[in-house]
């Protein structure tokens, strides 16, 4: 249940900060405005950080986070992880048990030896 739970967190703190990073201007916006005389420099101080910024920075720590608890989660899980192990769990095995040996007959109805010749 905690585990569905980060998992669903997780993904929503990951479209947000898609969202918010993408929503940011670049810093190579500032420079095309600097040749055509805007008032901003080009390489000055930035202002104080702007709403999304720090948003990013806050949905970037709340998914670092729920990275780490995920992956201490799954290591407490206990389940097949593989196509193979699946596939040995569902199909059932047959109870251990040696074939027969068809019976050998009891008497051979042709001998197995061959007559010696008359000459010697």
């Amino acid at each position: 249940m905690l585990y569905t739970l980060v998992v669903i967190l997780h993904v929503f703190v990951c479209f947000l900060m898609i969202g918010a990073i993408l929503l940011q201007s670049g810093k190579g916006a500032e420079i095309g405005a600097a040749f055509g005389g805007s008032s901003q420099t080009v390489f000055g101080s930035r202002g104080p950080a702007n709403f999304l910024s720090k948003l990013t920075v806050g949905v970037a720590a709340v998914f670092m986070m729920t990275s780490l608890s995920l992956a201490i989660l799954a290591k407490e899980r206990n389940f097949s992880s593989t196509v193979i192990d699946l596939k040995k769990k569902d199909v059932p095995t047959a109870p251990a048990t040696t074939p027969e040996t068809p019976a050998q007959p009891a008497t051979e109805s042709h001998p197995t030896t061959e007559p010696a010749p008359a000459g010697q």
